[in-house]
């Protein structure tokens, strides 16, 4: 009887393991010449919604309206979809955000073929500090 009051105590224990595992996400390391990339495009009204309507188009399905992650696709989505507004997504470099949002990694796709001017993902850059404010 105690072995099995153990065995279940150790797979309990396994399982909230695995689950605490499958709910943490791998941090999203930037390559350094991105960290230091500056946004080449100024912070104009046109620019700032130039990006608007690019990130309708492109990022609202999933991380919704005010960036707060909670678009129409966001269920379908593995990965935390973050929050725009939060200190901790603003505190990075735009050239960190250009890179998450132009390259991508797993369920955030790649945007290299889709948006082939990379201004338009710098002006989305803009838009995107905007939801900080």
């Amino acid at each position: 009887m105690k072995t099995i009051k153990f065995l279940m105590i150790i797979g309990m224990i396994s399982i909230g393991l695995l689950s605490f595992t499958k709910l943490t996400q791998e941090e999203w390391k930037v390559p350094a010449k991105y960290q230091t990339m500056k946004n080449t495009v100024e912070a104009s009204k046109a620019n700032i919604a130039l990006g608007k309507t690019l990130y309708a188009k492109h990022c609202k399905s999933c991380h919704g309206t005010a960036g707060l992650g909670d678009g129409t696709k966001a269920k379908e989505v593995d990965g935390d979809l973050g929050d725009f507004s939060s200190k901790k997504f603003q505190a990075q470099s735009d050239g960190a955000i250009f890179y998450k949002s132009y390259i991508g990694r797993k369920d955030m796709p790649n945007y290299e073929k889709k948006i082939t001017d990379k201004n338009d993902v710098w002006a989305m850059v803009h838009y995107m500090r905007t939801l900080g404010k």
